[in-house]
């Protein structure tokens, strides 16, 4: 299963690729290129360039993602035994997440037209982060997808675990339109955050989660063909609140904590001095993620600070202030491709690592992204290239 869920990169690639082209031609004709966006957004000089890629990625994603699954809801098992035996082992198991994986593709799709219709009239920040909070809960309350569901015993319900999810899907679908700043950083970051989560999927063999991971890493591979630096086509907000939602969807169907762990938390555990599993394993997605978070939380607190909305756009993100200090935007998006790749080896290795050794690994990070606040704190500006 693992070589099967590997091969499905290549197979979205090479849709990825011919998609990218063909939008890239047909949104040239018809002059669907990159806006002004709202009132009050400040951006870089405007290029004639496509802001359509995410049509390219949400299908290359979306369509084999679909025939997969109809296949495993309309072949006969007899019939999937004669093709592979190894797989026919599995489809009770794929036939189980086919209802989740339609809500998913379903809240996705949702999210990638809202997202096209703000690239060409951009919509209000208040209606288009109802819509993703409307959407985020949806699919975590249809798909039963919740994370840190241990405190709900102290909660008295599910409500904390469901708020917390929703909430981790809406600040990861801003997370990643907000970094999505620089010719191929959002989808560079998607692309090594997608195969850290890839990784960590096939070791529990949650192969479902998995294929979805290889499947993003090919479409977002070959749209990065196009989006490179210099940009011939960009994602838009049609591609990078679907990302955003993907990243953080399926990060939340990752079991990082096998449930008798979680026994560690009742007073009997600790009474009778039963032995923990790796509880810190949960931090993972926040480490794999620690970039984007990072450049959300940062570009948020400096427009509050200058009595500006958070979600009207300007050139205050983190690859700007590494521009503004001497680098050019490539060496800026390379410096945030490597520090993303940095914190998603971190968060992989959690699962392995004892208590103290992981926390080390937590605390490094921290300290990384402190370096990274005093630098730009201390350092002179210098005019952007």
């Amino acid at each position: 299963m693992v070589w099967l869920c590997l091969t499905l990169i290549p197979l979205a690639l090479a849709l990825s690729l011919p998609a990218t082209w063909v939008v890239r031609r047909v949104s040239l004709r018809l002059n669907a290129l990159d806006s002004a966006g709202v009132a009050g957004q400040v951006k870089a000089a405007r290029r004639a360039i496509p802001n359509t890629g995410g049509v390219a990625i949400f299908w290359s994603f979306a369509a084999p993602m679909a025939a997969g699954l109809l296949a495993a809801w309309a072949v006969p098992t007899e019939r999937w035994e004669s093709i592979s035996p190894a797989l026919a082992g599995h489809l009770p198991g794929l036939r189980a997440v086919i209802p989740g994986g339609l809500v998913m593709l379903a809240c996705a799709g949702l999210l990638h037209v809202m997202g096209l219709v703000d690239d060409r009239r951009p919509l209000g920040p208040m209606l288009k982060l109802g819509a993703m909070a409307v959407l985020a809960g949806v699919a975590v309350v249809a798909t039963e997808t919740r994370v840190l569901t241990m405190l709900d015993a102290y909660a008295g319900g599910s409500w904390l675990s469901v708020g917390l999810t929703v909430a981790w899907v809406v600040a990861m679908v801003n997370a990643m339109n907000f970094i999505d700043n620089m010719d191929g950083l959002s989808a560079g970051v998607g692309a090594i955050a997608s195969a850290c989560f890839l990784a960590v999927s096939l070791i529990h063999g949650q192969w479902f989660v998995g294929a979805c991971f290889a499947l993003l890493i090919g479409s977002l591979l070959g749209f990065l063909r196009f989006n490179a630096p210099p940009a011939r086509i960009f994602m838009g907000d049609g591609g990078s609140t679907v990302l955003g939602f993907l990243l953080a969807f399926l990060s939340a169907r990752i079991t990082f904590v096998p449930t008798e762990s979680w026994t560690f938390y009742t007073a009997e555990a600790v009474t009778q001095g039963r032995e923990s599993g790796p509880l810190h394993a949960a931090l993972t997605p926040l480490l794999v993620l620690a970039i984007p978070l990072y450049d959300f939380a940062s570009v948020t607190v400096i427009r509050l600070s200058q009595g500006k909305s958070p979600f009207v756009g300007d050139l205050q993100h983190f690859s700007h202030r590494l521009a503004d200090r001497g680098l050019t935007r490539p060496q800026a998006v390379l410096v945030i491709w490597g520090a993303s790749a940095i914190t998603g080896i971190g968060g992989l290795s959690l699962a392995s690592l004892s208590a103290w050794q992981a926390w080390l690994v937590v605390g490094q990070t921290l300290l990384m992204l402190g370096v990274i606040a005093v630098f730009e704190r201390w350092t002179r500006r210098t005019p952007t290239p």
